[in-house]
């Protein structure tokens, strides 16, 4: 027992066995049972460790001390790498010690055979990495957010944690949740005069944030370029299967930014490069998530130039083939997700749909000197989820940004930024989530995150 605990306290990892053994080696290994076969002479245990979707095959002697081997089990065993018939390498073990019962009889949720629906697995959060499919999810999500930010230092950008709780309502639309401590003793004791008492805490109204980019570009202003990878909260009604209450956004500002053809390149090759890391990191990872959910694995939009059009030529196409669409053309409001699907299916590619109305568009985004009905600003469409980014160059006029009647109060500061070395600026969000249902082609974004926030459901 002694050898056995300092074995396997230097075992591998499953997803490291074809990398760095070969047949002959010794090895030790920990994992969870997923399934036990019992033949004449031999027990054959298929075991994972959380680090791979592939299950790596344990082969023991079918004798009384073994036959307590059930799925669920925790168990460390130590043996000889050999080839089993079907090429695959496996492990015959001369030692096995069960390190924790599986106990699977006993209200567990999830057979080990049969595969779960994700509205099914949903409802059991705190068990659900044990299920293969998310803990494929997560894997992917891991190596998705490593590869963002390797990528993003390459390009010499400063990584920025803003903050959480903030003052301002970034988009404008009212979705915001508000903040504020639980104790009414509490708030008693810091009111002040003049100060309502839900705001004693801050002495104002504070939210959780919709984004963190107005306290990205006060940063960009002195260091160039930033980027955030940070949670953002939306208090919307949605039931669809691309929102959630708090999720994460990928946000990025650039200055001396003047084009905004330059801002959809440099999307479009951030994208392009992250997800080709991502296929060869997580290959294995990605593949088994399409194939759950059904979806293409070849992402072609990787291998073809994307298409910029402008509000108006985009408006037109759909206009001329509005008997196709499913939901009617408003020209007060954005596309629907048909329509940008529509529009991704008719260029053949994804598709950056820029200078759109004012009217539509938050107050810090350039207003076009030409044409003041149109701001710069772009949303990329892709494949399947429909919009993924948005993005714009900012307002660098102190004077027009100030005088905009959408202007927040109490964004003096915001205003400022220009006034003292002020420099064209740009950037552009994206749903991290979303990116990842692009690329596995999960259909329901509550099953690419962790732990989903999405109205009437908070568990955990």
């Amino acid at each position: 027992m002694l050898f056995l605990r300092r074995f396997y306290s230097k075992s591998g990892r499953i997803s490291q066995i074809l990398k760095t053994n070969k047949p002959g080696d010794s090895l030790a290994i920990q994992g969870w049972i997923k399934n036990v076969r019992r033949l004449k002479n031999n027990t054959f245990l298929d075991i994972n460790d959380g680090s791979t979707s592939s299950r790596f095959q344990v082969v023991v002697p079918r004798t009384p001390e073994n036959q307590h081997l059930a799925p669920g089990s925790v168990i460390a065993a130590v043996g000889e790498i050999q080839v089993a018939p079907n090429g695959s390498f496996e492990l015959h073990a001369n030692q096995v010690e069960m390190l924790a019962e599986g106990r699977l009889q006993e209200g567990y949720p999830f057979s080990p055979k049969q595969k779960h629906p994700p509205e099914y697995v949903r409802e059991h959060l705190h068990l659900r990495s044990r299920v293969d499919f998310v803990a494929a999810q997560m894997r992917v999500r891991h190596k998705a957010q490593k590869a963002l930010h390797d990528y993003m230092d390459e390009q010499d950008f400063v990584q920025i944690n803003t903050p959480l709780l903030t003052t301002n309502d970034c988009e404008g639309a009212g979705e915001v949740f508000r903040v504020q401590p639980d104790s009414q003793d509490l708030l008693k004791q810091m009111n002040r005069p003049n100060i309502p008492i839900e705001q004693s805490y801050f002495d104002s109204k504070v939210f959780l944030s919709v984004s963190g980019q107005l306290h990205l570009e006060a940063m960009t202003y002195g260091l160039g370029k930033t980027y955030t990878l940070s949670p953002a909260f939306r208090a919307e009604n949605s039931k669809s299967p691309l929102h959630l209450a708090e999720f994460y956004m990928f946000e990025a500002e650039l200055a001396h930014l003047e084009e905004l053809e330059k801002l959809a390149r440099f999307i479009e090759q951030m994208l392009k490069s992250v997800t080709s890391r991502l296929l060869e990191t997580s290959g294995e990872d990605l593949s088994f998530c399409q194939r759950n959910s059904n979806s293409n694995s070849d992402l072609p939009w990787l291998q073809v130039p994307w298409k910029i059009m402008s509000y108006d030529e985009a408006l037109q196409v759909l206009q001329e083939n509005k008997d196709s669409l499913k939901t009617p053309i408003s020209l007060n409001e954005g596309f629907s997700k048909d329509q940008e699907l529509f529009l991704v299916a008719h260029c053949g590619a994804p598709v950056f749909v820029v200078d759109w109305p004012a009217q539509q568009k938050p107050f810090y985004m350039k207003v076009s000197r030409t044409n003041p009905n149109r701001v710069h600003a772009l949303d990329l469409l892709m494949p399947a989820v429909g919009e993924l980014c948005g993005g714009s160059l900012r307002e660098s006029d102190p004077a027009i940004l100030k005088s905009h009647p959408q202007l927040p109060k109490d964004l003096e500061w915001y205003v400022d930024l220009r006034k003292y070395g002020g420099v064209p600026t740009g950037g552009f969000g994206m749903g991290f989530e979303r990116y990842l249902q692009l690329v596995t082609g999960v259909k329901n974004i509550r099953d690419v995150i962790p732990f989903p926030r999405y109205p009437h459901s908070c568990k955990m």
